[in-house]
């Protein structure tokens, strides 16, 4: 196991500036998650842990060292690709040993951190196949294999699921996860599927467009996202986002008139924001109630989705063209063509700044 630390790193391809000023720590032991959309610079931060690009400005430790100038072999990490980047024509077991021997270790050790590994993978009984007669999870698994087989003080994945079907997902998913608890090894992992990133970390760093938006754990972030940008990337499905103004200030919190919805009290501290000053207002989907209604403050009911144990309910929004998604239980009494009013749940709403930063809980919210 090793920490590794980042400090103000900055990655530059020719004009272009990838990674902006990251600061990270990452703990002994510690599953970190690196989640964003496409572009937003995950896998060359990866890489750039990894040894495989170079940093152009900063400082990267792991463990008590300073390594920017380390190559790959004597940076103590192994590398699991989504291309699973298996040798064809070697077996299984050859393709685990295979950076063991370029290591130059004896034959000793070389078949016992083979078996060892593939004895915690289950691949003891595949180790005479070669990757053609592997299914995609099996591939996986020994591409993992490879990388443990050398003992290294980090993991890193490189969107690893990414080539598997939906069901085989879910189970790798579970076998990564008991993989860590066996190990108790530092992990860093990268996806653009925030589902993986909730399911799996201990630590999640939400990235966009080479920056850290927010670091904290899955609960944190659902519960309190420090961004609009990190509100509507995390969950499944987004959150809502409505425009509101700030309509005055209230003991615990503030008024805010909500388009559609009228004004709402919000526990929320508004004291620095001028009234009449356009906010956003986010809610998930659970945490929005709706009435049947009749009056101006009615929205449509274009589509219902049966999932089995919930229902999601697509409602015409008053501004904007995207849908507001309301969730619950099944099942559902709502049926396209109705018109309902819509009802945040006040203790459960955020709202954004023109900055789409969030205003901080009032003292009374925070505490509960």
């Amino acid at each position: 196991m090793a920490s590794v630390t980042l400090d103000k790193v900055n990655k530059v391809f020719g004009s272009t500036h990838i990674i902006k000023d990251v600061d990270l720590n990452i703990g002994n032991g510690e599953f970190v998650v690196f989640v964003g959309p496409s572009g937003c610079g995950k896998s060359t931060l990866l890489r750039l842990i990894a040894g495989l690009e170079s940093i152009s400005d900063g400082e990267l430790s792991i463990g008590d060292s300073v390594v920017n100038e380390l190559p790959p072999r004597e940076r103590g990490v192994g590398m699991v690709f989504q291309s699973y980047a298996l040798y064809p024509h070697m077996t299984v077991y050859e393709n685990m040993a295979f950076g063991l021997k370029l290591a130059k270790m004896v034959k000793e050790t070389v078949d016992d951190r083979v078996m060892a590994t593939a004895r915690i993978l289950q691949l003891e009984d595949l180790l005479h196949r070669k990757p053609k007669e592997l299914s995609g999870g099996q591939r996986q698994r020994v591409a993992m294999g490879r990388a443990m087989a050398r003992e290294p003080r980090i993991l890193l994945f490189d969107e690893p699921l990414s080539n598997l079907d939906a069901s085989l997902r879910v189970q790798m998913r579970n076998e990564i996860a008991r993989l860590h608890q066996r190990l108790e090894s530092t992990m860093i992992y990268v996806t653009h599927d925030q589902v993986e990133a909730m399911t799996l970390a201990d630590k999640i760093v939400v990235l966009n467009a080479g920056r850290v938006e927010q670091v904290g754990t899955p609960h944190e972030l659902y519960q309190r996202p420090a961004t609009k940008f990190v509100a509507g990337f995390i969950g499944s499905p987004t959150m809502n986002f409505m425009p509101a103004r700030l309509a005055g200030h209230a003991d615990l919190g503030c008024r805010v008139e909500v388009e559609g919805i009228g004004e709402l009290t919000l526990p929320q501290d508004a004291d620095r924001h001028a009234n009449g000053e356009p906010l956003t207002l986010g809610v998930r989907p659970e945490h929005l109630r709706l009435v049947e209604a009749n009056g101006d403050n009615a929205f449509e009911i274009v589509n219902v989705e049966y999932l089995g144990n919930e229902v999601y309910v697509y409602l015409e929004p008053k501004a904007g063209e995207t849908l507001l998604i309301h969730r619950s239980e099944a099942p559902s009494p709502w049926r396209v063509g109705q018109r309902v009013a819509l009802t945040p749940d006040p203790e459960h709403v955020h709202l954004f700044d023109p900055q789409d930063r969030a205003l901080p809980a009032t003292r009374t919210r925070a505490a509960a």
